[in-house]
C-alpha cells in the first residue's frame, strides 16, 4: 500500500497577497431589538461610528438579530414591531372571496 503526503511537496511558508484584503479592526454591533452592543474584530465595511462606554470611538454597524435577541439562543418569542407576510397577505385579499364588496343586507 501506497501513501501520499502533500506536505512534502508545497512549503509550509505562504505569503498573502500585499494590498488585496480588506482592513480588520474592531467594531461595535449593536442589536437594535435587544439594545446591546459588541465589540468584535471584523472586516465590515462602514463609515459610520459611535462612541462607545469605554470612551472609544468605533465604526458602528447596526443589526436587527444577534445572539442577544435571537429566539434560538434567548428561549423567548420575540415580539416583532411589523406585520408577518401571512397577516399581511389575509388583510390585503380579506374581500376577494366575496367579490370585493362588503356584506349588505338585502332588500326585501
Amino acid at each position: 500500500m501506497l501513501l501520499c503526503n502533500t506536505f512534502d511537496t508545497y512549503s509550509m511558508e505562504t505569503t498573502m497577497k500585499a494590498d488585496i484584503h480588506p482592513a480588520y479592526r474592531t467594531v461595535l454591533f449593536h442589536d437594535t431589538a435587544a439594545d446591546a452592543f459588541f465589540l468584535i474584530g471584523s472586516t465590515v465595511d462602514t463609515d459610520r461610528t459611535q462612541q462607545h462606554t469605554d470612551g472609544n470611538s468605533y465604526p458602528y454597524v447596526a443589526l436587527d438579530v444577534s445572539s442577544a435577541s435571537h429566539p434560538m439562543y434567548t428561549g423567548q418569542q420575540r415580539k416583532t414591531t411589523t406585520e408577518g407576510r401571512i397577516a399581511g397577505f389575509n388583510k390585503r385579499f380579506a374581500t376577494f372571496g366575496s367579490g370585493g364588496k362588503k356584506d349588505v343586507p338585502a332588500e326585501q
